[in-house]
């Protein structure tokens, strides 16, 4: 296993033969019991981000990503990107391409956030935005667990 550290912490764009590896996965996953994960969303500055606990244990796909992102993780966990595991241990705040689609598996609880520039007015105008999967969203499927701040400005 890679750590997922260098000069310059990066998720790049992704293979179509890896993004389709994820998809195998992740449909293998969908037929097993899921685990419902609060979002914590906010719309400021004309910023979108989107913040998670993954508990330890827990094996999570991603919606595959439209356009570029920060991604700042903190705690341990495994990540399948660029055809191959990372593992993020600590704080990291990495710059993550468009055109990905990852796994994570969390070692211990583990801190995500996932930020980017949007004109977006709405949650759900930010997810469509920055997914073509956002069907798949774990906010879409249980809206009781989402916090929003939307600030306006």
């Amino acid at each position: 296993m890679t750590a997922l550290v260098t000069n310059s912490s990066r998720i790049a764009v992704m293979s179509e033969a890896a993004i389709e590896k994820v998809r195998v996965v992740q449909n293998e996953m969908l037929k097993m019991p899921q685990v419902d994960l609060p979002v914590h969303h906010t719309l400021h500055g004309g910023m979108y981000s989107r913040s998670l606990v993954i508990p330890a244990g827990v094996a999570l796909a991603g919606a595959f990503i439209l356009v570029p992102t920060m991604l700042i993780v903190s705690g341990n966990v495994t990540v399948y990107a660029n055809d191959q595991a990372y593992e993020i241990n600590g704080y990291q705040v990495l710059v993550a391409s468009a055109g990905r689609k990852q796994l994570f598996v969390a070692h211990s609880d583990t801190n995500m956030t996932m930020l980017f520039a949007t004109n977006a007015t709405t949650v759900e105008a930010a997810e469509d935005e920055f997914t073509s999967e956002s069907y798949l969203l774990a906010s879409r499927r249980h809206e009781n667990l989402n916090t929003t701040i939307i600030t306006g400005e």
